[in-house]
């Protein structure tokens, strides 16, 4: 039945299966990553009923499913959706879960469940994904009566998207799927104490605000993914432009303020820019605006900002005095807030505060050795950056040095273009993300940029690149190393190798104390990534010689389908500058 004969039947007899594909249909919903199994199979068979309009794809881990439902979501702001069986199915998207509650990612999570006369009984493939999934999503379902179908997926929509986005389950067991009933598809919603949309933002709050910012004389913004979610990347940058105020963003920020604005001071924290956290350090006025003073921004958070007045503005009431006192706590909505406060704000008398963070950009920049004649990690990045700087390019990453190299060197001008797993920092995030960014934008240039160590956890959605016919492409800077834990084993640890090397057991960094040189390649090279990549249908290139990089850049952009280029690189590098964890920017390593 087409989606049109399909919205005409409102009150038709339906089953719970074809009432919930037509609630994704009804939500627009226009692409779904699903893996059938057992107990989801009348769902799937639902969708070559109802489902025309929507266009499932399948991958090739339920994890991966999970990850390019996030990949859609963040590139998109609308709500990414998920599909798995029972059990093993279900269990395989809870990472996926978390690290979309922890980013405020708005998806709609579906899986399967045993019918109900059995859950409770160790039924086959039973888990009980509600009490798992508990403290890992912003709402859950276990829907036992068909009747409460629409309903829930009215919720469960409504959830995801409003305040503070997040993920929500819905599970459904196998009878429910099968049921029959005739049904209201459009009922009430019944949410007794959700109040998602925090009032407005008190004239007398935005006045003091103003004041505020009117008597400061070095005020830093610090701005995070709140300003991303909350769409309001045009009201920060007029902000900047009406005030001249220094502006650093977490990574989750990343691309609210283009890095060619005088006023940008890049993104802060463990790995950010010196010249951000020596500004912050020495502020008067923090203006943190969508952010929650993360660990990894703050260290030592009592030492953050510890001279500095903080305003501090966030939809979510609950992170508000949670790991940083504010003088101005505003629970808002960040967008509605600085379109206010853009109306009465006055520039500052700054011009020494603005000069001295000047001179903080030229001294501290992110630097590496240009002169090495191999490939550096940076060097590869900084190349892929400037070719691909007017191009409609995505980027999403895995998690370690990599994830780091990319935010510092790759060039970010528009919101919603860098996909990085922040706040669970999940390995094997980054080609899964690319997928759902490329299926959401299937015209544009995606690139995963990963390390060889969080590529293998999900190098399996290769097949699903090439099957489903979504040109990925994949920058592998490839160490053969676990480079992010081997600069911490070099640090702090004496070089002792702890089972940070990935190749096989013989080479003599996989245990013992390390006498590696600074530009040391592993020279066995395990596994051969092109091999795999064309094995799966993909192109495929390796290159070492700093010569043939822009070559074998034109090849990966041209390529048709998914390609994946293997860029030998040296596994000593480390990423700097670092602040090493509860420590402050005094004890930042620069060198």
């Amino acid at each position: 039945m087409s989606t049109a004969n399909a919205a005409a039947n409102e009150n038709r007899v339906m089953t719970g299966a074809d009432i919930l594909v037509k609630s994704l249909v009804d939500h627009g919903v226009d692409v779904l990553f699903a893996y059938p199994g057992g107990c989801s199979m009348p769902m799937h068979q639902a969708l070559t009923r109802f489902g025309e309009s929507i266009r499932t794809i399948l991958p090739r881990h339920e994890q991966g499913g999970g990850f390019a439902a996030q990949g859609y979501a963040r590139s998109t702001g609308r709500v990414g959706v998920v599909m798995a069986t029972s059990g093993p199915g279900a269990t395989n998207l809870v990472t996926a879960i978390a690290d979309a509650k922890l980013d405020s990612i708005p998806l709609v999570c579906i899986t399967g469940q045993v019918p109900t006369a059995v859950i409770g009984s160790d039924a086959f493939q039973e888990t009980p994904m509600v009490e798992i999934c508990r403290g890992i999503t912003k709402h859950h379902y276990l829907v036992t009566d068909i009747a409460d179908l629409p309903r829930v997926m009215k919720e469960a929509f409504h959830i995801a998207t409003t305040g503070r986005p997040g993920p929500v389950l819905i599970d459904m067991p196998k009878d429910v799927q099968l049921s029959t009933l005739e049904i209201d598809m459009n009922p009430a919603m019944n949410l007794p104490g959700y109040s998602p949309d925090p009032p407005a933002v008190a004239t007398e709050t935005v006045k003091q605000m103003a004041a505020e910012i009117k008597r400061s004389r070095r005020p830093m913004i610090y701005a995070g993914g709140g300003i991303i979610l909350g769409g309001a990347s045009e009201e920060l940058r007029e902000f900047v432009r009406k005030t001249g105020i220094p502006v650093t963003t977490t990574l989750m920020g990343i691309g609210a303020i283009p890095p060619e604005d005088k006023h940008s001071m890049s993104w802060l924290g463990m790995h950010g820019a010196a010249f951000a956290n020596y500004a912050v350090r020495d502020c008067d006025l923090l203006i943190a605006l969508g952010v929650r003073f993360d660990d990894r921004v703050t260290g030592k958070v009592e030492a953050f900002a510890k001279d500095a007045k903080i305003i501090h503005v966030d939809i979510d009431a609950a992170e508000l005095n949670k790991n940083k006192q504010a003088h101005i706590p505003v629970r808002g909505d960040v967008k509605q807030v600085l379109t206010a406060l853009n109306q009465v704000v006055e520039k500052p008398e700054i011009d020494e505060w603005q000069t001295h963070c000047e001179k903080l950009k030229a001294q501290y920049p992110f630097r590496y050795d240009e002169s090495f004649d191999g490939i550096l990690q940076q060097h590869a990045i900084k190349t892929l950056s400037d070719m691909t700087r007017d191009m409609d390019a995505y980027v999403s990453v895995g998690v370690g040095q990599h994830q780091m190299w990319a935010a510092q060197f790759f060039q970010f001008r528009r919101p919603r273009t860098w996909h990085s797993s922040s706040g669970l920092g999940t390995m094997g995030f980054g080609l899964p993300a690319a997928m759902g960014i490329q299926a959401a934008h299937p015209n544009a240039l995606v690139i995963d940029i990963d390390g060889d160590g969080s590529f293998q956890m999900n190098i399996q959605e290769l097949a699903t690149c090439f099957c489903e016919e979504l040109p990925v492409k994949v920058l592998l800077l490839n160490n053969q190393h676990l480079g992010m834990v081997v600069q911490w084993e070099d640090r702090f640890m004496e070089r002792n190798r702890a089972h940070t090397y990935l190749g096989p057991i013989r080479h003599e960094e996989a245990a013992g104390q390390s006498k590696a040189e600074r530009f040391q390649y592993a020279e066995d090279r395990y596994p051969d990534f092109v091999q795999i990549a064309k094995g799966y249908g993909c192109g495929a290139a390796t290159v070492r010689r700093k010569a043939d990089l822009e070559a074998a850049y034109r090849e990966m952009i041209d390529h048709k389908g998914p390609f994946l280029l293997d860029v030998q690189v040296p596994y000593q590098e480390h990423v700097l500058p670092m602040i090493p964890g509860n420590m402050t920017v005094d004890d930042m390593i620069l060198e």
